[in-house]
C-alpha cells in the first residue's frame, strides 16, 4: 500500500448518505480502519465548517475522525488528539484574503443581495453580519442564480463561489477544495501522486483533478458534471452509492486491501 499516503474524501453524500439505512457500510469502516494501520492519513474534505464536522460525525455516528479536516472549502484543521487546530498558517491567511475580498466587492454583494431578494424566494445567509452565501429553493433555482453571478462577477477576478447543490457561499478564487489540499499536501510531504480524492458535488469538482490526486473517484449519486470529470482522468466512477461506491473505488485502486 505505499502507492497511497493520503484520503481526501467529501463526507456528505460520498461517505455518508442521509437517504437511506444504513448511512455507511461496514466495510467502509473496515478499509478506512487497515488505510491507517497503514500509514494512511484520512481527511475529511467538506464544506461543512469544523464545528459541523464535528455535529456530522456524533449525528451519523461515523466511527473514524479524521486526521485532518479540510472544512468551508478553504480550510485546514488538524485533530490534535482531544482538538481541532489551525495547521500551518494557511488559515490566518485564507481569512485576512477574504475580508479583503469582501470588503473590496462590497458593491457586488449589494447588487447581488438585493437581486436575490426582489427576483427569487432563496435565503440569503450572514456570517457575522457579513453576506457570505445563499441557500436555494431549488436546483433550478440555484441554477438561475450562478448565472446572475457570473454576469456580474468579471469586474472583480478574485470573487468566485462554492456551490453545492442548493448551497453557495462567496470565496476568493484562490481558496478552494483543491488548493486547501494541496497546502495540506505541502505541510505533511505527501505529493499528490500518492493522494486519493473522492466527492459528488459542484463543490468537490476542484479536488477532483490529477493536479492534486492520481486517484480520482466519485459515487453513483454524483452528479453528471462529476462523474464526467472524474471519468474524462482516467478516474473511477462507482456502480453504488455514498460510501458503498466509496468501498468500490478503493478496492478498484488497491486491490491488495484485506
Amino acid at each position: 500500500m505505499s502507492q497511497i499516503q493520503l484520503l481526501s474524501m467529501d463526507f456528505d453524500g460520498t461517505l455518508v448518505r442521509h437517504w437511506a439505512s444504513p448511512t455507511y457500510p461496514d466495510e467502509l469502516v473496515r478499509l478506512l480502519h487497515q488505510l491507517r494501520r497503514n500509514g494512511v492519513f484520512l481527511a475529511f474534505n467538506t464544506g461543512r465548517t469544523i464545528r459541523l464536522v464535528e455535529e456530522a460525525l456524533q449525528v451519523t455516528g461515523f466511527p473514524v475522525r479524521p486526521d485532518f479536516a479540510l472544512t468551508s472549502e478553504r480550510e485546514v484543521f488538524r485533530w490534535n488528539g482531544s482538538l481541532w487546530e489551525d495547521y500551518g498558517e494557511w488559515n490566518s491567511r485564507c481569512r485576512e484574503e477574504h475580508d479583503s475580498l469582501f470588503a473590496n466587492c462590497a458593491a457586488l454583494l449589494v447588487q447581488i443581495e438585493r437581486h436575490l431578494e426582489s427576483t427569487t424566494a432563496a435565503r440569503l445567509h450572514y456570517d457575522e453580519n457579513r453576506f457570505s452565501g445563499v441557500v436555494s429553493t431549488t436546483n433550478a433555482e440555484m441554477d438561475e442564480i450562478c448565472r446572475f453571478i457570473e454576469t456580474k462577477r468579471f469586474e472583480f477576478p478574485d470573487f468566485a463561489y462554492q456551490r453545492n447543490s442548493i448551497y453557495l457561499r462567496f470565496c476568493h478564487l484562490a481558496y478552494n477544495k483543491g488548493t486547501a489540499l494541496a497546502e495540506l499536501q505541502r505541510l505533511i510531504g505527501i505529493p499528490s501522486e500518492a493522494t486519493f480524492a473522492a466527492g459528488d458535488n459542484f463543490n468537490d469538482l476542484p479536488m477532483l483533478n490529477l493536479t492534486f490526486a492520481r486517484f480520482l473517484a466519485c459515487p453513483s449519486n454524483a452528479l453528471e458534471e462529476v462523474k464526467a470529470t472524474v471519468r474524462n482522468q482516467g478516474g473511477f466512477v462507482a456502480s453504488q452509492d455514498s460510501g458503498f461506491g466509496i468501498c468500490e473505488a478503493l478496492r478498484y485502486f488497491f486491490p491488495n486491501l484485506p
